[in-house]
């Protein structure tokens, strides 16, 4: 097809998704082409990727604005890709390495506690042994006990006895070689703040409540949610989370405590529906918005040359 010539204010972009009928993959698609823009779906797992010298890599006739909804299974396959496209010159809305360590629960907790952003007490467990000492570092029982890396509650079991936390931990060492021991915020009552940050802003906030017998607000298990004004230290909290993965769009989960908030975990890929029914707030077309914002910063960049777009052209 004939490269097709568009002005600063066009984007072709690129959503890697494993499904078009999903529904953050199809606001998304919606809100971009609603704003004029070229969109292009791709399942990660039909792509190939190459190290293969090209000649010349960074052409801006194939340059893709990208919006990764990697799922959790494909984490490891899709940051790599990913990767390879930042290398060949596109531009991602959320880069791997930020994707990465979003995804990594022990290492998100460090990078943020070595930032000063408050997160729950925390201790990591190997042996059975120490399973005893770690959960007294934390405050005693009973605590919540994760793997490391897993979505929306998978993974993550609340243990109100020690028997119970040996045998959990158990079987989560089955998945890896040490769990991740947290603290359980009684003051919480099972609820959790979820706050939408594209770019440096809050645009959206709802409290998720777990449904009854279950800890978890998370809305996949059943959880309800309802919109919510923050106030400025929570927003300000979540904004400085998105800001030490170095993600452009994520979601921050956050629970209030005696000592104020603290942030339960970072979601690079946060759903759409839940946030969007709950507030009324248009996230989808917010996240094209601030697309457009990096976007216009890149072409300035590129020498202000006008950038040759190929209509429907998928990413490599």
């Amino acid at each position: 097809m004939t490269p097709l010539c568009y002005s600063l204010d066009t984007m072709n972009v690129t959503i890697l998704s494993r499904q078009e009928s999903l529904y953050s993959t199809r606001r998304l698609v919606e809100a971009s082409r609603h704003r004029g823009h070229l969109v292009t779906v791709i399942d990660p797992l039909t792509l190939t990727l190459e190290l293969i010298e090209r000649p010349d890599p960074a052409n801006p006739a194939t340059l893709q604005a990208i919006i990764p909804r990697i799922g959790a299974s494909v984490t490891e396959f899709g940051c790599a890709l990913i990767r390879q496209l930042e290398l060949e010159g596109h531009w991602a809305l959320n880069p791997a390495i930020a994707i990465a360590r979003s995804r990594d629960k022990l290492l998100s907790m460090q990078l943020l506690y070595g930032r000063g952003v408050p997160v729950p007490r925390t201790a990591v467990v190997g042996e059975p042994k120490e399973l005893e000492r770690a959960i007294a570092a934390v405050g005693g029982l009973p605590v919540v006990l994760k793997i490391r890396r897993g979505t929306q509650g998978r993974g993550v079991v609340l243990a109100r006895t020690l028997p119970a936390a040996r045998r959990v931990h158990t079987v989560l060492s089955d998945f890896q070689q040490y769990t991740l021991v947290q603290e359980y915020v009684q003051e919480a009552h099972n609820q959790d703040i979820r706050v939408i940050i594209v770019g440096r802003k809050a645009v959206a906030a709802m409290v998720r409540q777990a449904p009854p017998g279950d800890f978890r607000a998370n809305l996949h298990r059943g959880g309800q949610a309802h919109a919510c004004l923050l106030d400025s230290a929570t927003r300000d909290l979540a904004v400085k989370a998105a800001q030490v993965h170095e993600l452009g769009f994520c979601g921050v989960d956050i629970i209030q405590t005696t000592r104020g908030p603290v942030v339960l975990e970072v979601n690079s890929s946060p759903g759409l529906k839940g946030i969007e029914t709950a507030t009324g707030v248009n996230v989808a077309d917010a996240v094209v918005q601030y697309m457009e914002q990096r976007w216009a910063q890149k072409w300035r960049r590129n020498g202000r040359r006008q950038i040759r777009l190929s209509a429907g052209a998928p990413a490599r």
